[in-house]
Formats: structure tokens, C-alpha cells, sequence
């Protein structure tokens, strides 16, 4: 398309709102309404100078040398929609989107953000409505039409926008105005995560979906790792927000391994409390009952047990869908299978002109991840053969397509192609019982790790063994680059730049993850290195170390940076937690769990802590009386507590009260009273603790703990204005005021 106008440009997104719908009611009768609208929207753009881009469907993409431009044709076309006479039942409802900014050619084509942001602005809006970017309404608002005016509207997060999207409402006389607030991310409540790529091409597979989740409940997404499942799910939860008044939230289970932690992965996402004496399920359940909302529930094929939850769920919540994700049916009532197609790979055979080629979603696939590593790249007459011929090699699943994308930066499409073949060649020989296109993607993956250094290939396998995630300090501890010769920083560095693990901020601290898939590849080299023991033995040593560190801190006056550092790490300490017990050590799988007794009870992970517990304390190897299974014993009635259950936390406490005189340090029997002296005054009143109390704070003065002996007295001070000793109560108060204003922030 010769001419086009280059540098700052503005852009012009429309689509008919209810299109489908309006095509049932109308038959045949749609298409001479879609032309007359058509009209309406090309003579629009023309008079004011644009060009037309293209369309799609209802859709209209222009561009224009200026944003006044694009304002007034976007007015003239909404004055004539709306005063035109279409038949009865046939009355359109048009949404623009105008955004400016930078205009990039690819060939005969716009490439860039700033079309993708001017399209996500269109998305944003209701039919009849004109919504204007930040950027457009600066260069615009002088030069208004008569009779309109801008409306802010706010901040929005857009879809695969990282930041924020300030934007404007163009408010046109005599025209609908009271449109609701607009189709974005913060319209509704939800969690879903922001995404930092563009999402490419599978229109047909988002309407798919979005279809089947209008009929069915319950549509799970399979296909195998690498597909783009949770993608394609996100992103139609993204679309699709604004029709749920309760908002949508997204419940990753990839760190998950036990089905029971199902229940509590759902509570924590959804916002749910658990509530002291019922299972988490219920309370689950309550919540739900009578909202309206979609749960999209990622990576459930490794806790299958658990898909009856689901089920369960959906029965009790009629409002509710679900949008599930795994690589196998779930096979509960209800299930709609929809198996991930790959991305449509062009016939290498019959390549079809430049123009057409960059419109295949496989390509612009590629295209676009590659010039993200690599600014430069484009797609040309040259190169195109062989990035088509890897797309078709790779059968287009996106996770393969992305890895060998990365390489451009190192490698041109046409040197890649030898090095793909024969590691695709080699790889396919593999296991049979593995679907096709895993095995392409392992054959991915693996051609992606040869490209490493000896050295790398060590780190990539030993970081197998994190769970959730890791820290830059963890993977130096765990892993060891140094033992190899690397810089840790360089070498996580590296493997970011090969996406073979991720780096994400949460909280704004610098963190590492792998996809699942790819994390699976490096666990067999692992296991294939002869290291797997003794990797997994230090990473336990190191969360568990973890656990006793954040002790002090779960109560302290930094708590809850140590909560958040403990929720961030949970996966790896359910993980090393599971190793403390399969390997017997249960003095420290002991230790950390009464370490981490707080942050279950703070975090509302109460029902997971209690399984912890029961198994932490009927290893064989724990039951001698020692000051971890005192730890856990304490933790266990703490958690009873919590959860009501009275008798079970006064037969732990019990149990450690009896250990700690065994052991006969003064400090620890004190605390051991105090907390069975706590059980018996909330069930027999505090006179009936009074004689644990008594020599609790006997002990508390003589190990020199005074946190101790204001919680003592606070306690004590109770029984003697139950018996009317004034002076007592008197002397208590004022004893423990004193010491609580010396501790401050440090009282306990």
C-alpha cells in the first residue's frame, strides 16, 4: 500500500457491537445493513483524508496524518449511524477506538505497539461510543468538532499492555452519551495478570471458546505443554470480563502437587478467609453461591483427583463458569473438551506472496518475538522461505515458535534451519507413546538447551529442582553457577535470553521461573547428570533454613514482608518440606514446620498446615522427645486453636509441655505452660489455668523473658480481678504496661 503516512500518525479502530447476534435475527437481510454501514465508514474516512487499512469482518482499521482528522471522521460516521433509518431491529451500535503514535511500516503494513494500543482502546468501548487515548486527546481537543467534547474516563489496564492507558471519552450532541464504564481490565474485580507480549492471531479459536463457554459451564482447554492453553485462556477471560458482574480471577495450580491444596489455592485467589471449625471447601462454596463470575483454573493436569471440586462447585453456584486448562479431559459431568489446535503454519510447498505470508498467525508469531530480541528483524523477500519452513518444522505450537525466535538474535532464520532439523530428527525418535507435536516441542526445547555452554547446561538442569520460582540469592545457594564458572547474575541473564526461564517482580524484588514444560525437560537432564539427590537435598536445606529464619519475624514489626517472602516461596517449601519427610529427617522436616506455624495461621493456609502437621508428627523417626517435635507439637496446637478445635490443640500443647520439662529448660517450659495455660482459661476460666500461670511467670522472670511476663500477667491480672484483688490486678497492670512500653514494637 505505496504512501502510507510514516512517523506520528493516528489510528482509527471500529467494529459493529452484537454483530453476531444481529446476523441471527437478520439472515440474509445482515449483509445489506453491514454495506450500508460500510459505506457510512468508508466515505467517513475518505473525506477526512484517511486511508483504509483494512477489514475484518465489521471491523475497520485506518490510519490518518492527524488526530483532528481522525476525530471528525469518527463524529461524521457516529452522527450518520445513528440518524440513518435501518430497518426494524437492525439499528447499529458502533464502537471506535482512536489512539496516536508512532507509525512503523512492515512492508505494507503498520507493526508496533501503537497498533495494538489503539486497538485495545476500540475494545474498550460500547457500541455508539468514541473513546480517545491520552495521546489523541492532547493533539485533538483544540480542534474539536462543534457540539462534542472530551470526558475523562480515567486509567485503565488494557489487554497486553504493561501500564496503564489514560482515556477519554468523546461526548457527541444530541448522540447516546451514559455509556457504562469501559470494557477493561478494571472493570470488573479480577486478578487477571497483566500480559507483556502481544497475543497473535487464533480469532477463530478465542470465538471458539468464547462460544462454548455461552452453552457450557465448564470448557476445559487441552492440548499438550507449549500449546498456548493459558494464553488463549487468559486472554479470553480478558475479553470476555466485562460480562461477569462478579469479574473473573485466575487460580494457577503449577506449583500445586497435592489435590487436597485445591480447595485453598481457589480460597486464596478468590479472596476467601477460611473460618475457623469448617473446611475450606465450604467456605468456598458460600462464597460463590450466588456470584456471578469465571474461574479460570490453569495447569490441572497434575491434580486430577481434584477436578470433582469443580464439579462441585458448578453445582452449587449456578452463576459460575469455569475455564480449565490441562493437558488431559478432566472427565467430571458437565466437561466441554476443547482441544488446542496449533497455530496454522503456512504450505511451504505453496508460499503465497509477502503480504499474505505476514498475515499468517504462525509467522506473525515469529516475526514478532523475533523482533523483540532483535529490533532489525523483518520479515523479507530473502528470509521469508525459511521462517515459514520453521514455523511448519515446529507443526506451529507457539511455546517452539517463541524459543526459536529467541535464537535471531544470534542466528538468521536461514542458519537456524539446519541446526532445527537435525535436532527435530534426532528427537523424534523418541518415546511413542508421546503425542506428535510434544515430541516436536521436546526436539524445541532440546535444540534450544544445545545451544548452551557446557557450563549452562549444568545451571539450567540443576534449577529444575525450585518449585514456584526462585531468587537470584537461592539459585547462588541451590544451584552453585559458581562451582561451574559462572556469574550467577550473567548466567540467569543468559537463560532469560534464551526463554528458557522466565524473570518476573513480584513485589518489585527480581525472581526467575521456568514454564512448566520447559522445567520438566530440565528435571530428566537432571536425573540424566547423576545430581538429582544432591540437589534436591540442598534445596530442601535451604527452605527449611528459611523457615527457621522467618520465625522471629512472623510476629515481629517487619511480619509482613516476611509473610509475603514466605507465600512468594511456599511452593519450594512445600517442596523441601516433602523431601524432609520422604528422606526421614524428621527433626528438621519438625523444625521448619513449627517455624512456619504463624505464617499458615496469618496466611489462611489452616487446613494444609493441619496435614503438614499430622504427618510431621507420626514419623517414625520423630517420636523421641526433642526440641523440633516440641516446635511442631506447639505449631499443631496453635493451628487447633485456631481452627476450634480445643481438644486436639490442648493434647499437643500437652505433649511439648511434658518434652520441655524432660528437657528442662526454663524458658521453653514457661512458653509451654503459657500455651496450655491459654487452652484451659478458654475452656475452665483462668482461676483453672491459674496454677500453670503462676509457674509460667515464674520461669518467664527467671529466664529474663519479659515479653513473656507481661503475657503472663495480662493473663493472671484477669483471675485476680475475677477474685477481687484489686491491688493485685493493680500491680499486674502496671507491671505489664511498664514492660510493654519498653519492648514496643518488639512485644509479642
Amino acid at each position: 500500500m505505496a504512501d502510507l503516512p510514516t512517523g506520528t500518525v493516528t489510528f482509527l479502530f471500529t467494529d459493529i457491537e452484537g454483530s453476531t447476534k444481529l446476523l441471527q435475527r437478520l439472515g440474509q437481510d445482515y449483509r445489506a445493513v453491514r454495506d450500508r454501514h460500510a459505506a457510512i465508514i468508508r466515505s467517513a474516512i475518505e473525506a477526512e483524508g484517511g486511508r483504509e487499512l483494512s477489514t475484518a469482518g465489521d471491523s475497520f482499521f485506518a490510519v490518518f496524518r492527524s488526530a483532528g482528522g481522525a476525530v471528525r471522521a469518527a463524529v461524521v460516521a457516529q452522527r450518520e449511524l445513528h440518524d440513518h433509518r435501518w430497518p426494524p431491529g437492525a439499528a447499529l451500535r458502533v464502537r471506535m477506538g482512536i489512539h496516536t503514535g508512532e507509525g512503523t511500516l512492515g512492508g505494507e503494513d503498520y507493526v508496533g505497539i501503537d497498533v495494538n494500543r489503539a486497538a485495545r482502546v476500540m475494545d474498550a468501548g460500547h457500541g455508539g461510543q468514541v473513546i480517545l487515548s491520552g495521546a489523541t486527546r492532547g493533539l485533538a481537543e483544540r480542534e474539536l468538532p462543534p457540539a462534542t467534547t472530551v470526558r475523562a474516563l480515567g486509567a485503565h489496564r488494557l489487554k497486553d499492555l504493561v501500564h496503564p492507558e489514560e482515556l477519554f471519552d468523546l461526548v457527541i450532541d444530541g448522540l447516546p452519551s451514559d455509556f457504562p464504564a469501559p470494557r477493561t481490565l478494571d472493570a470488573r474485580p479480577n486478578n487477571i495478570p497483566a500480559q507483556l507480549t502481544t497475543f497473535v492471531g487464533r480469532t477463530e479459536e478465542l470465538a471458539e471458546v468464547e462460544r462454548l463457554l455461552e452453552v457450557n459451564r465448564l470448557v476445559t482447554v487441552t492440548g499438550p505443554g507449549g500449546s498456548g492453553k493459558t494464553r488463549l485462556a487468559l486472554e479470553v477471560a480478558s475479553r470476555t470480563l466485562s460480562g461477569y458482574k462478579d469479574g473473573a480471577f485466575f487460580v494457577d495450580l503449577s506449583s500445586v502437587t497435592d489435590p487436597a491444596l485445591v480447595s485453598s489455592s481457589l480460597a486464596a485467589e478468590l479472596g476467601v478467609q477460611e473460618v475457623a471449625g469448617r473446611p475450606i471447601l465450604d467456605v468456598v462454596r458460600d462464597h460463590l453461591r450466588n456470584r456471578e463470575l469465571l474461574l479460570v483454573v490453569d495447569n490441572l493436569e497434575q491434580v486430577l483427583e481434584a477436578a470433582p471440586v469443580l464439579e462441585d462447585l458448578l453445582t452449587v453456584a449456578p452463576k459460575v463458569r469455569v475455564l480449565a486448562t490441562s493437558r488431559v479431559v478432566l472427565s467430571v459431568r458437565g466437561e466441554q473438551e476443547y482441544p488446542v489446535p496449533p497455530l496454522h503454519p503456512p504450505e511451504v510447498e505453496r508460499l503465497p506472496d509477502l503480504s499474505a505470508l505476514r498475515r499468517i498467525d504462525a509467522v506473525r508469531l515469529f516475526t514478532e518475538r523475533a523482533a523483540a530480541v532483535s529490533p532489525a528483524f523483518r520479515l523479507t523477500e530473502e528470509n521469508a522461505p525459511a521462517v515459514a519452513e520453521i514455523t511448519a518444522r515446529l507443526d506451529g505450537l507457539p511455546l517452539a515458535i517463541e524459543l526459536a525466535a529467541a535464537r535471531t538474535k544470534v542466528l538468521s532464520p536461514e542458519q537456524m534451519l539446519p541446526r532445527l532439523d537435525h535436532r527435530l530428527a534426532v528427537l523424534t525418535a523418541g518415546p511413542r507413546t508421546l503425542p506428535e507435536r510434544q515430541r516436536t516441542l521436546r526436539g524445541a526445547i532440546a535444540w534450544s538447551h544445545d545451544l548452551l555452554e557446557e557450563a549452562e547446561r549444568t545451571l539450567f538442569a540443576r534449577l529444575a529442582v525450585f518449585a514456584g520460582g526462585w531468587t537470584l540469592d537461592s539459585a547462588e545457594a541451590v544451584a552453585d553457577p559458581a562451582s561451574v564458572g559462572l556469574d550467577p547474575l550473567d548466567a540467569l541473564a543468559s537463560l532469560v535470553d534464551r526463554s528458557l526461564i522466565r524473570r518476573t517482580d513480584p513485589n518489585g524484588d527480581p525472581r526467575f521461573a521456568m514454564l512448566e514444560t520447559i522445567r520438566e525437560f530440565a528435571a530428566e537432564r537432571l536425573e540424566e547428570s547423576g545430581q538429582g539427590d544432591e540437589l534436591r537435598r540442598r534445596h530442601a536445606e535451604h527452605y527449611v533454613d528459611l523457615a527457621v529464619t522467618a520465625e522471629p519475624h512472623l510476629t515481629g514489626e517487619d511480619q509482613g514482608r516476611w509473610l509475603d517472602r514466605c507465600e512468594l516461596e511456599h511452593a519450594n517449601i512445600r517442596a523441601a518440606l516433602r523431601w524432609a519427610i520422604d528422606a526421614g529427617e524428621a527433626e528438621r522436616a519438625q523444625e521448619a514446620a513449627g517455624a512456619l506455624w504463624r505464617f499458615w495461621q496469618q496466611r489462611g493456609h489452616l487446613d494444609e498446615a493441619r496435614r503438614w502437621f499430622e504427618e510431621v508428627l507420626r514419623m517414625p523417626s520423630g517420636r523421641t522427645p526433642t526440641v523440633a517435635r516440641s516446635k511442631a507439637l506447639t505449631g499443631a496446637g496453635g493451628i487447633a486453636w485456631w481452627q476450634m478445635d480445643r481438644g486436639m490443640s490442648r493434647t499437643c500443647y500437652q505433649e511439648a509441655l511434658d518434652i520441655e520439662r524432660e528437657l528442662e529448660d526454663p524458658a521453653r517450659i514457661a512458653e509451654a505452660l503459657y500455651n496450655q495455660a491459654f487452652v484451659v482459661a478458654a475452656e475452665e476460666g483462668v482461676e483453672a489455668a491459674a496454677v500453670l500461670l503462676d509457674e509460667s511467670l515464674a520461669l518467664f522472670r527467671r529466664a529474663g523473658d519479659e515479653a513473656g511476663v507481661a503475657r503472663a500477667l495480662n493473663m493472671l491480672v484477669i483471675r485476680d480481678a475475677e477474685a477481687g484483688d484489686w491491688d493485685a490486678c493493680i500491680r499486674g497492670i502496671e507491671e505489664a504496661a511498664a514492660i510493654m512500653r519498653s519492648l514496643g514494637d518488639r512485644y509479642q
